[in-house]
């Protein structure tokens, strides 16, 4: 299956650029990627990692990472409740708290997390 990765995260685009086809986002926060990735589902692409994957919380985070189908096809209607689902939970966690504004440092760390998660979720679906 080929796939797409898309992406806010710079550190996940410089490892990934040359070797598979990679959407970078730069100017989305959490709520835009997820809301991207919605949007993509409705046009017909399947959802391969879940939008709320890893134990970071989405207002914790400014960075998110996912994997989808790059050919469209039938609508992934479980994928679509999915990110639908996800798109509610993160409104709310930022509407009780909003993400804070990081330090540099912080920052750094949130985007090696998030590349560690879509490295280990493409090592098990074998993409």
């Amino acid at each position: 299956m080929s796939t797409v990765i898309i992406t806010n995260n710079p550190y996940v685009y410089e490892k990934y650029k040359d070797k598979r086809e990679v959407l970078f986002k730069e100017e989305f926060n959490y709520i835009d990627m997820l809301e991207f990735v919605r949007n993509r589902v409705h046009e017909g692409y399947e959802l391969l990692t879940h939008p709320l994957s890893g134990s970071v919380k989405p207002n914790e985070t400014p960075y998110k990472t996912i994997m989808m189908s790059n050919k469209k096809g039938q609508l992934d209607s479980s994928g679509l409740s999915i990110v639908e689902e996800s798109i509610l939970t993160a409104k709310k966690f930022m509407t009780d708290k909003p993400t804070p504004d990081w330090t540099e440092g912080i920052l750094d760390d949130f985007r090696v997390i998030d590349l560690s998660l879509i490295e280990n979720a493409i090592d098990k679906l074998g993409h």
